[in-house]
């Protein structure tokens, strides 16, 4: 994350450009389950991924998206309904979850094709889709120069499970009065709610990545920086301490000083208020890096001391790229 004054310069890039288990069934739904209006997804393996031989990770592979703007609709208005669904196997909710991520940024860069998407869509995930395709053109607004040539000195790890993250968001929000949906998304853009386990380019650290001087401020920091628990209350007292209260948007330009970053953190958070559900989705999105070579994911168990050559890693992880 780039800083102004005390926060540094987060992973911002990488986890959205996020971007980024278990399941969740919000106390709060938004009550538009649905049925499903086209085929079932297949289940991990196939037509939802490449190939099992290619797997990134354990789970499943890299997830396919469906070949033009009526296939992709159709897709998005079964995976969408599927996610909030409390009967969808929690097994299958990581791969679904991750092609939803990936049909959202690969349109992200389509403006053509994703506003065909929309049309064909069913009313009642147009503002969904706009949400997602608004916050990931934010970031991409962010980061004009040349993609990676080379991938970071990172863990991806398991994140914290759900429930928990959702109970360290709500105490967060009670104690401070900063709304838990902009917790969880900023959580979300900085660190794919936990999986990256790493120093940003400016030494920043933790799940919600903090400066260590940041958190050695009066009043910020208490226990441990990469305690998720203890990193999420941090950064609401740190979002008030920046003017949160009065402007949320002014506490995010103290969290990252770019307006880009404040508008594509709250159209995360307008799509967990308008849809608190979302959240079993976003729970589930992995890390993938905007690269020369492509979108490359980095799923759980990447672990590098070093910095690795975006070519080198790919011979040894080939799944990592998108299927052809």
């Amino acid at each position: 994350m780039s800083v102004m004054r005390s926060m540094a310069m987060r992973p911002v890039r990488a986890v959205l450009l996020v971007l980024t288990s278990a399941t969740v069934v919000l106390a709060s739904t938004s009550g538009c389950m649905g049925q499903a209006t086209s085929p079932p997804p297949p289940r991990a393996g196939s037509a939802v991924a490449s190939s099992g031989a290619n797997a990134a990770g354990p789970g499943h592979p890299y997830p396919q998206v469906p070949s033009g703007s009526r296939a992709i609709a159709e897709r998005l208005a079964w995976l969408e309904p599927a996610i909030r669904n409390p009967a969808t196997a929690a097994a299958d909710l990581p791969q679904l979850a991750h092609q939803q991520q990936v049909i959202y940024r690969q349109l992200s860069h389509q403006p053509r094709l994703s506003a065909e998407v929309r049309r064909a869509l069913p009313a009642r995930w147009q503002s969904v889709f706009d949400h997602h395709l608004a916050a990931r053109r934010e970031f991409l607004a962010m980061h004009r120069g040349p993609k990676a040539t080379r991938l970071p000195a990172w863990r991806i790890i398991p994140p914290e499970p759900a429930e928990r993250l959702l109970s360290h968001y709500r105490k967060a929000a009670a104690a401070t009065g900063i709304d838990w949906q902009v917790l969880a998304a900023v959580n979300l853009v900085e660190t794919g709610m936990g999986r990256i386990d790493g120093l940003s380019v400016a030494n920043a650290q933790g799940p919600m990545q903090f400066l260590p001087s940041t958190w050695a401020e009066s009043g910020i920091g208490s226990g441990s920086i990469r305690n998720p628990h203890d990193a999420i209350q941090a950064a609401a007292r740190y979002l008030v301490r920046r003017g949160g209260l009065r402007d949320i948007r002014q506490g995010l330009w103290g969290y990252n000083n770019s307006p880009h970053y404040g508008r594509a953190v709250l159209h995360y958070a307008q799509l967990l208020k308008d849809d608190p559900q979302a959240f079993r989705g976003l729970y589930h999105w992995q890390i993938h890096v905007p690269t020369q070579a492509g979108d490359l994911w980095l799923a759980e168990g990447y672990n590098r001391k070093a910095p690795i050559a975006v070519s080198a890693y790919i011979q040894r992880v080939p799944g990592s790229l998108p299927p052809r």
